[in-house]
């Protein structure tokens, strides 16, 4: 009988899930296309493959913003629907605890968990290339588009570097100049470098001008050795947390953010990657004690507005919270746990306060 229960429960909330967030990413990238449509035909030659590559490429952003909301909506509807039918008063009169049917429902939460997780440390990062390169919107600002003369700039450890052509492949660079620091930030060193070509674990470099901090004479070298991992810091690589894999983020965090930003930002963004499925459970969590609350009916107005007005508020939340930690006000775990935790508490009270009435 429980399985039964549970079974019917779970398909019965995942459909309206799926459903709900199918109509919700249609609505928003059809008005996202309509606003942006003159830059979007840019894309491609053909107007329809166009608007098919930017829906495709802004379609995991959009299901990462609202995946957590459709499943609030999708749990209320289900409950309303249960509620209205009384079904719900069948389900409390077999004995069924809601503690007892929130854990029958964790097999939701761990699927809901597990596709924003993927959608998140996947998805985002692998359409974010291509966003950016097209610099439509939000991402005008981020464009990968350099113009002709512009300069790349490239990190190696606590050194800068300043190249006026870099190819693709990354191999080789030229007309560069090599800031060398301490690991203070303090300037070291000058190199005035023709060229560098990448050779196994170091690049080759070839007429060097070098002028040391002092005031020493400046020397020349018609070749070097030089070690070090290069990273750009513009151009075909983002610093942004959002967009990155969760082993991307270790790997900044590893390097301290290899400067770009402050490491606290890529610890505060680590923790929130593995929020999808605590965030998922409270969601049930929330939902479950206030389906008591109208047992036969009626009433279902509030249901659905206490329930929307909790989940609203926890998503507010939780992105004060993230963006306090970002700017390093609070500890990177607790900046990304604590609306979880709090809103874990209400969750528990709720249902204590359910079970003990």
């Amino acid at each position: 009988m429980m399985s039964i229960i549970a079974g019917f429960l779970s398909r019965m909330i995942l459909l309206r899930f799926f459903v709900i967030l199918l109509g919700l990413t249609l609505f928003v990238l059809t008005l996202e296309i309509v606003g942006l449509i003159s830059s979007i035909l840019e894309i491609n030659p053909s107007p329809l493959m166009s608007v098919g590559e930017y829906a495709l490429a802004r379609a995991p952003g959009v299901l990462n913003t609202f995946l957590p909301f459709c499943l609030l909506l999708a749990l209320l509807l289900s409950i309303t629907e249960l509620s209205y039918r009384n079904e719900m008063t069948a389900i409390w009169s077999i004995g069924i605890a809601p503690s007892r049917l929130i854990l029958m429902l964790l097999p939701v939460a761990a699927v809901v968990g597990a596709i924003q997780f993927l959608i998140a440390d996947q998805a985002v990062p692998a359409a974010a290339p291509y966003l950016r390169n097209w610099g439509i919107g939000d991402y005008a600002s981020q464009s990968n588009k350099v113009a002709p003369g512009d300069p790349i700039w490239v990190r190696s450890g606590t050194d800068v570097i300043q190249a006026k052509f870099v190819s693709p492949n990354l191999d080789e660079m030229k007309n560069m100049i090599i800031f060398r620091r301490q690991s203070d930030g303090l300037l070291l060193q000058q190199l005035y470098v023709e060229r560098a070509i990448q050779v196994g674990d170091h690049w080759k470099l070839s007429n060097i001008n070098v002028f040391d901090r002092g005031g020493r004479v400046p020397y020349h070298l018609t070749e070097m050795n030089y070690a070090g991992e290069m990273r750009l810091l513009s151009g075909a690589q983002t610093d942004s947390p959002e967009e990155m894999s969760m082993s991307q983020i270790s790997d900044y965090i590893a390097h301290d953010g290899y400067g770009q930003r402050p490491v606290y930002v890529y610890q505060t963004w680590w923790h929130k990657r593995l929020s999808p499925f605590i965030v998922a459970f409270i969601m049930i969590a929330l939902c479950v004690p206030l389906a008591t609350r109208f047992r036969r009916g009626g009433g279902l107005g509030p249901l659905l507005g206490i329930g929307v007005g909790m989940g609203f508020l926890f998503f507010v939340s939780d992105g004060v919270a993230a963006s306090i930690g970002e700017i390093g006000l609070v500890t990177p775990w607790l900046a990304a746990w604590t609306p979880t935790i709090v809103f874990g508490a209400i969750a528990a009270g709720l249902v204590a306060r359910t079970e003990l009435a």
